[in-house]
């Protein structure tokens, strides 16, 4: 839908005033958590959301690199230094990641035996 990639485009470039970009990564987050923090929810719903094989690897190199090294998705990591995150446990976080590898299981599996 061309109205959806419009959106997405402001929302993921310096037209908005929460994304970031840092050595880290790149992503969406928010006032509440603090400036440079990115949401790995936002990484995940843009995984979930295009066909392109690139942006989908591309997020889950970055979801796999700003663990902190906990295995678990963060509610949020700094965009320089991903060893600075909130809530160790954020289950809607955790759950959003578990369900991209089952649809990507399911649709497209070469993605997932492809090494990051």
């Amino acid at each position: 839908d061309a109205l959806w990639r419009r959106t997405e485009a402001a929302a993921w470039s310096n037209a908005n005033p929460y994304f970031f970009r840092g050595s880290a990564g790149e992503g969406i987050g928010g006032p509440h958590v603090g400036l440079g923090q990115i949401w790995p929810m936002s990484l995940i719903v843009r995984a979930l959301s295009t066909t392109d094989a690139a942006t989908i690897r591309a997020c889950l190199k970055t979801l796999r690199d700003t663990d902190a090294g906990t295995g678990f998705m963060h509610e949020t990591f700094d965009m320089n230094d991903p060893a600075k995150w909130t809530r160790h446990w954020f289950a809607w976080a955790n759950g959003l990641f578990g369900e991209l590898i089952v649809r990507l299981a399911r649709t497209n599996p070469a993605i997932l035996k492809e090494a990051l």
